[in-house]
C-alpha cells in the first residue's frame, strides 16, 4: 500500500484543525421496540460523543445493542427519544432523503457479509457509489483504481466475486465504502466470516485508511482481533454504556 509522503502531511495538518471536530453526537437516546403488548428496550441513557479521525469500537456481547446503536448512528433507523447529530446534521428531524443523501455522500458501510453484486466485476462493484454520486466518467475510473490499489486487489479489477477468496470480496466491499473518500466509516462485524490471517490483514487496510484519509471508523464487534486495533473501546451491556477507554497502545499497521 503506498501511502505519499505530501498526502501524510497534508492529513496532518487536517487533524491539527479538525481533531476536536465532532462526527457524532449522541444525547440521552433511548431505543425501544413493540414486543407482544410491551416495549424491549435496546438502548437506554447512551451518551456518546466521535471526534474526526477516531478509530472506535462498539463492543459486547450478543444483544447487547452495539448494531442496533450503529444503525442509530447511520440514520438507518430513529430514537425513541434523544438526540443523534451525524456530520451537522439532526438525524431525528432529518427527512427519509436527507438522511440517504448524507448515507450516500459522506458515509461508508462495511457488513459481515459482503453484499457485493456476483455479475459485476471488483471495478465494477467499487465504481457504484460513484455512479450513485454522478461522478464523471473520467474521475470514476481514477477514484476506483486508487481504491483497489489501496486494498491491494489492482490485479482483480476484472474478476467477478465467485471468482475471489473470503478476504478479497471483503476487500472489494472496503474498497466500495471509502471509494468516495467518506468522512465516516460504519463497520458491523467486518471480519466475522473470516480466518485470523485474512482478519488482521483486513484491520491492517483499515488501520492505514485511517490515517491516510482521516476517515473516522465506528466497528460493531465482539472480535477480540478487532480490538487489538482500536483505539477506543466502548463496551455495552443490556443496552447501556457500561465503560468508554482510550487505548494508549493500540496495534498499529507495518
Amino acid at each position: 500500500m503506498l501511502i505519499r509522503a505530501s498526502t501524510r502531511l497534508m492529513q496532518s495538518k487536517k487533524r491539527e484543525n479538525m481533531s476536536n471536530k465532532n462526527v457524532v453526537e449522541i444525547q440521552n437516546l433511548l431505543k425501544q421496540f413493540p414486543v407482544g403488548g410491551g416495549f424491549f428496550t435496546a438502548l437506554k441513557d447512551v451518551n456518546l460523543q466521535f471526534k474526526t479521525g477516531e478509530f472506535s469500537g462498539l463492543v459486547g456481547p450478543s444483544g447487547s445493542g452495539k448494531t442496533t446503536l450503529l444503525n442509530q448512528i447511520g440514520g438507518l433507523d430513529s430514537p425513541t427519544e434523544g438526540s443523534v447529530n451525524v456530520l451537522n446534521m439532526d438525524l431525528v428531524n432529518a427527512s427519509h432523503n436527507q438522511r440517504a443523501d448524507l448515507r450516500k455522500t459522506k458515509m461508508g458501510f462495511i457488513f459481515q457479509s459482503y453484499n457485493l453484486l456476483p455479475v459485476y466485476t471488483v471495478f465494477e462493484n467499487v465504481e457504484l457509489p460513484l455512479i450513485l454520486n454522478k461522478i464523471e466518467s473520467k474521475k470514476r475510473k481514477e477514484l476506483v483504481e486508487q481504491a483497489v490499489e489501496w486494498v491491494g486487489l489492482t490485479d482483480k479489477l476484472e474478476s467477478r466475486p465467485s471468482q475471489l477468496s473470503g478476504g478479497e470480496c471483503q476487500r472489494t466491499a472496503i474498497a466500495r465504502a471509502i471509494v468516495h473518500k467518506p468522512a465516516l466509516v460504519l463497520a458491523d462485524e467486518p471480519t466475522a466470516n473470516l480466518d485470523a490471517k485474512n482478519s488482521h490483514q483486513i484491520m491492517k487496510i483499515l488501520v492505514n485508511l485511517n490515517q491516510e484519509l482521516d476517515t473516522s471508523f465506528i466497528f460493531a464487534t465482539h472480535d477480540e482481533k478487532i480490538m487489538e486495533y482500536l483505539k477506543r473501546i466502548i463496551h455495552l451491556d443490556d443496552g447501556q454504556v457500561t465503560q468508554d477507554d482510550i487505548i494508549e497502545k493500540p496495534k498499529m499497521s507495518l
